[in-house]
Order: C-alpha cells, then sequence, then structure tokens
C-alpha cells in the first residue's frame, strides 16, 4: 500500500465557528483539535496540513470540571533564572478566557512545525462577535457529551 500525499488542490479549506458556551474546555479541545488537523476529512494525511480553520467564540463561558479551576496551574517561564511564573486556571479564565482555550488546544496537536502551523488556523474570542465574517464561517454544533451537565 502507498502512502497517499494529498495535493494542494485537492485541500479545501473551510472555516467553522464553535461556541464555547457551556462547552467544558477538553472536550471542546478535542472537537477543535480534530478540525485542526483535518481527521474529519477522507483525505487527511498525518504529515500534510489539511485541516480546516476554527474560531471559538464565547471562550470566557467555557467550563472546568471538578476543581481544576483552582487545583491546575499554568506556567509559564520567561527565560531568566527564578522567573517561573504560575496561576490557576480560574484566574487564567478571568483575565484571558482565549488564552486558556488555546492553551489546552495547543496540547493536543502535534509538537513539530506543522502542529504550529495547525494551531495558526485556531481564532479565539472571550465574547459572541469576531470579525471573520467575510470568510463566512459554518457554525459546528458540539456533541451533547462535550456541553457540561447542569
Amino acid at each position: 500500500m502507498r502512502t497517499f500525499f494529498p495535493k494542494p488542490d485537492h485541500i479545501d479549506k473551510s472555516w467553522h465557528v464553535v461556541d464555547a458556551d457551556g462547552a467544558v474546555l477538553g472536550r471542546l479541545a478535542t472537537t477543535v483539535a480534530s478540525l485542526l488537523r483535518g481527521k474529519h476529512k477522507p483525505i487527511f494525511a498525518p504529515h500534510v496540513d489539511t485541516g480546516d480553520h476554527v474560531i471559538v467564540v464565547n471562550a470566557a463561558k467555557v467550563v472546568l470540571t471538578a476543581d481544576k479551576a483552582d487545583a491546575k496551574l499554568a506556567y509559564r517561564h520567561s527565560g531568566y533564572p527564578g522567573g517561573l511564573k504560575s496561576q490557576s486556571y480560574a484566574e487564567l479564565l478571568e483575565r484571558q478566557p482565549e488564552e486558556l482555550v488555546r492553551r489546552a488546544v495547543r496540547g493536543m496537536l502535534p509538537r513539530t512545525r506543522l502542529g504550529r502551523a495547525q494551531l495558526n488556523k485556531l481564532k479565539v474570542y472571550a465574547g459572541p462577535d469576531h470579525p471573520h465574517a467575510a470568510q463566512q464561517p459554518e457554525p459546528l454544533a458540539l456533541p451533547e457529551r462535550a456541553k457540561a451537565r447542569t
């Protein structure tokens, strides 16, 4: 069996809008990462960027289950000795909800230049508005299991 190489003219990149209102962060991130990689397409190849562009709106309304909001910490390092900073996911959700969603999706993509290129196709916004109306994005409904139980 030969390896399938999708040609650039076969790859059709569409735009999707995902509403994160009431969605569980990890389940939202798996759906978005799958769209970014192109795993939902029949022409998927792990070494070629066949994925779509994804716009996530209402990132400030994403839900963290259990006590992850207070227990999990997000780290960053300045590059200098003693420059390790940490903040809880609750603080990150309050201050930078876009970064919280972006970090969750980034963790589910390959750690290569292909993964970085796929992450560039992710646009995250804290509120319901986005400036990508000209791309005519299609609304994408999340699976029922991705929504938080109330």
